[in-house]
């Protein structure tokens, strides 16, 4: 069986975005409604742009897939762009003044342009729709075997979520997440983040967060520590780090390992006879500092990612920049912006961790099929559970 994988073209304005998945194995049903959903998702959040009012993401599948089940070959997805304009220079028109923070100005000199449209069309975060289609299809695979990803907003400026779901609260957590216009699962730090983005909207500058995954139902062994391009910690950490903005990747506990001693650090392991049937496999644990990833391998625990993403680039009041015509300061250029975009972050996070599990659960159990990828899983649980008797 191939490597699970997958590209994505298409430009911000271009006629489409395009993702193309490698690797799937065939037998796997597509859920349709779930995938546009979360195309939907993506698109919300308090502090969005006007461009969200004027697309309707939808998942439109041109090959891969018959009577919505997978075939095990590629696997192409089109998400139509209504605001389809790169050829109209009055519309689009070049971008001189590169902004801080963007692409920009690296772009246009990689690319030796001082026209930065040529760098930004493809920077552009829109680019995220055909990421978060890929991670869906691929969280389509993760549900035949019980594996739940949830992605969510966990903090902004100083504001900092209570919140820690468990498989036992999931339910709720969707719940209380979808209701949030930032989607915070915690109330009261849901409205904080509302008021600082609507600050920064009056003060004419942006804001970033913090988004948090947690993946439920991973058995331990994924990943592997025999390689560095295997370690799973390693790939959460890239794919987390690709997404635009995003400037810092945690794991569980994350930075605060270099301020605890060993014995603060590590989760203690024990074994419950009686839980032989989790995903565990009955090795549990009273914390999960690791976040469910040691040695670069799952250890049956929940995976914990947390991600920081940077402010947004373009800034209404604009910052100190220069003509790369002319080499003069002046302020840089605005293009139709997010004051905020962390609410759609986060499920671009989802996804995007969501990919790298199925990736790794198609390493460990590959198969053509998914009923032969189902009977390789099932005989690795059943002799990792008979370990010891």
């Amino acid at each position: 069986m191939a490597q699970l994988t997958y590209r994505t073209a298409g430009e911000s304005h271009g006629p489409a975005l395009i993702a193309l998945i490698e690797g799937m194995p065939s037998g796997v049903a597509i859920d349709h409604a779930f995938i546009d959903s979360e195309l939907h998702r993506r698109q919300g959040g308090y502090g969005r742009g006007a461009r969200q009012r004027i697309e309707e993401d939808r998942a439109i599948f041109l090959s891969g897939i018959r009577q919505q089940v997978t075939l095990g070959s590629p696997i192409a997805i089109e998400i139509a762009n209504a605001d389809s304009r790169i050829d109209d220079v009055e519309r689009t028109p070049p971008v001189f003044r590169p902004r801080p923070g963007h692409a920009d100005l690296a772009g246009s000199i990689k690319w030796l342009t001082t026209d930065c449209r040529a760098t930004l069309e493809r920077a552009s975060a829109r680019e995220t729709a055909a990421r978060t289609a890929a991670g869906a299809v691929a969280q389509c695979l993760l549900r035949t075997f019980g594996i739940e990803c949830f992605g969510f907003v966990c903090g902004s400026l100083a504001t900092t979520s209570a919140v820690e779901p468990s498989a036992a609260t999931l339910q709720k957590m969707r719940t209380a997440r979808d209701a949030s216009e930032v989607y915070c699962p915690d109330a009261a730090a849901s409205a904080s983040i509302v008021a600082a983005i609507h600050q920064a909207k009056v003060d004419k500058d942006t804001v970033g967060g913090m988004c948090e995954v947690h993946v439920f139902g991973v058995v331990p062994g994924l990943g592997s520590c025999a390689s560095s391009d295997l370690r799973l910690d390693a790939r959460l950490a890239g794919a987390v780090m690709s997404i635009q903005a995003f400037k810092g990747v945690e794991i569980g506990l994350g930075n605060e390992v270099a301020r605890r001693t060993g014995s603060q650090v590590h989760d203690p392991i024990l074994f419950d006879p009686s839980r032989r049937g989790e995903s565990h496999l009955g090795f549990v644990r009273p914390s999960n500092n690791a976040g469910g990833l040691e040695g670069g391998m799952t250890n049956g625990m929940p995976i914990i990612v947390r991600g920081a993403m940077k402010p947004i680039s373009t800034l209404l009041r604009g910052m100190p920049s220069v003509d790369l015509r002319t080499h003069e300061s002046t302020q840089s250029q605005y293009e139709r912006s997010d004051i905020s975009a962390i609410a759609a972050a986060s499920v671009v996070m989802e996804n995007v961790v969501a990919f790298e599990i199925a990736r790794a659960m198609c390493e460990k159990f590959g198969g053509d099929s998914l009923g032969e990828m189902r009977t390789n899983y099932d005989s690795f649980v059943a002799a990792a559970r008979r370990m010891g008797e």
